[in-house]
């Protein structure tokens, strides 16, 4: 039998249109198809609790799928640096195929395709994860784009994206080396065990994310001009899906050109807006890789945050702030994982300007409840909302979170969800004055500006 080639799995967790693996499974010889947890590589960030239930279930969604057409799926855990190459002693390998990542992990990738190939490998990489790599989509002069109008437009002019790689229907597995058990990984929560809400809320998987996909199509991209209302629901519900790659932005791209209603059609050139901003983020974060710790207008490191109220915070975190479209949001999160986007904005906003805390709190707080936070979005959208990233809303829009709930849900059906107690002496008074608290905010930017 000749030498396998291994397949390096990461964020993106999905047998169809996988280039790598598509790259893999048309040579003759076997293919090994394996998943490293690396929490040890310095600047890969370790995942929060909720990204961690998720990884569980769609590692095993994928295992039973693979399985189904010959293969196994091989689970590792440690550095990157020392694991790949002994997984390829391991297996006698000589080929590694993976898709490529944008963060600070390619450089952990780019020394060890420089190693292994030293070695004699064939070690290649494929676009897997974006439509439109970072260093294809620059200024005229060669930069990165700081405002997404026109890096939206220059995506479309660069052409359309590839059409999706078919699933394959059958994988040589060849001889699997010895494997850890995802058990063992302890990624589930137990004591406590919080995770029923994401249970009811979410099935994890290849299959499940091309049900929305064709659900959304179908009964829901007609309605998607009204998806700044929480309910009923008028989004996809793709994003934890597109951020575990368990299906690729190529694939819902591409469905928006199959068989729609005059209606949905009417909304596709806004919802691939919405593909763009990931697009967006992503490259933001190629060239800033600690977007999660810095500001990236450096102007806002003169900023005077107030030591967060550790009460306030707690309120915040509970969904107990006494403003109803704040805590509606903030209980969706706790209780599902979840947040929708208009809302996610609403609470942000709260926390940075009405509180006056620090928007790197309230990303390590989503970067732990959101099962969709990804390294790019999560920290991009957060320094959007505080005025201190690109293209970022001014720090001087401060969201009314009474009006935006009159406006965006104003039959009051999401408040009345996720707060039953709502109209009765067991909800809590409001923990800030908003006309006081906007205005210190305000405040507090101008020292920016005196100061730059």
């Amino acid at each position: 039998m000749s030498a396998p080639a291994l397949v390096w799995l990461r964020d993106d967790l999905r047998i169809g249109d996988n280039p790598a693996l598509h790259a893999a499974v048309h040579q003759d010889r076997p293919v090994v198809v394996f998943y490293l947890l690396d929490e040890e590589t310095e600047g890969i960030r370790e995942h929060g609790g909720a990204a961690r239930w998720w990884l569980h279930h769609s590692l095993a969604a994928l295992a039973a799928d693979l399985k189904k057409r010959g293969a196994s799926l091989v689970l590792r855990r440690g550095a990157a640096e020392r694991e790949v190459p002994r997984l390829v002693d391991d297996t006698g390998a000589e080929a590694l195929y993976w898709n490529r990542r944008y963060g600070a992990a390619r450089e952990v990738d780019a020394a060890l395709k420089t190693s292994l190939r030293e070695r004699g490998l064939d070690v290649q990489s494929f676009q897997g994860s974006l439509m439109f790599e970072p260093w294809t989509v620059q200024t005229a002069d060669g930069r990165p784009f700081r405002v997404f109008s026109p890096f939206w437009r220059a995506c479309q002019a660069s052409g359309e994206p590839r059409a999706p790689h078919p699933k394959p229907r059958r994988i040589d597995g060849g001889d699997a080396p010895a494997s850890d058990r995802l058990d063992d990984w302890g990624l589930l929560p137990t004591e406590p065990d919080w995770a029923g809400g994401l249970r009811d809320r979410w099935k994890p998987g290849e299959a499940s994310a091309h049900r929305l996909l064709e659900h959304f199509a179908k009964n829901v991209l007609d309605r998607y001009h009204l998806r700044d209302e929480p309910l009923p629901k008028n989004t996809s519900d793709l994003s934890p899906h597109l951020r575990w790659g368990e299906i690729s932005p190529f694939q819902v791209w591409h469905r928006m050109e199959g068989t729609l209603s005059p209606a949905a059609r009417r909304n596709v050139a806004k919802f691939r807006m919405e593909l763009g901003w990931r697009e967006f983020n992503w490259n933001i974060l190629y060239n800033a890789p600690d977007l999660h710790e810095r500001n990236f207008r450096p102007e806002f490191d003169e900023f005077p945050w107030e030591e967060p109220d550790g009460a306030h915070l707690e309120a915040w975190r509970r969904g107990r702030t006494g403003f109803p479209m704040v805590d509606a949001g903030m209980r969706e999160l706790w209780q599902t994982g979840y947040m929708h986007n208009r809302v996610r904005m609403i609470a942000a906003s709260f926390l940075i300007k009405n509180l006056l805390v620090d928007w790197r709190v309230g990303e390590r707080w989503f970067w732990d409840t959101l099962v969709d936070a990804d390294e790019a979005s999560n920290p991009g959208n957060w320094q959007w909302v505080a005025g201190s990233g690109a293209d970022a809303a001014p720090y001087f829009r401060v969201f009314n979170p009474l009006l935006q709930g009159d406006k965006f849900d104003g039959g009051g059906e999401y408040r009345q969800h996720w707060i039953p107690e709502l109209d009765t002496d067991d909800y809590p008074e409001q923990i800030v004055d908003l006309k006081q608290s906007r205005q210190e905010a305000l405040d507090a930017y101008d020292v920016v500006r005196r100061r730059t």
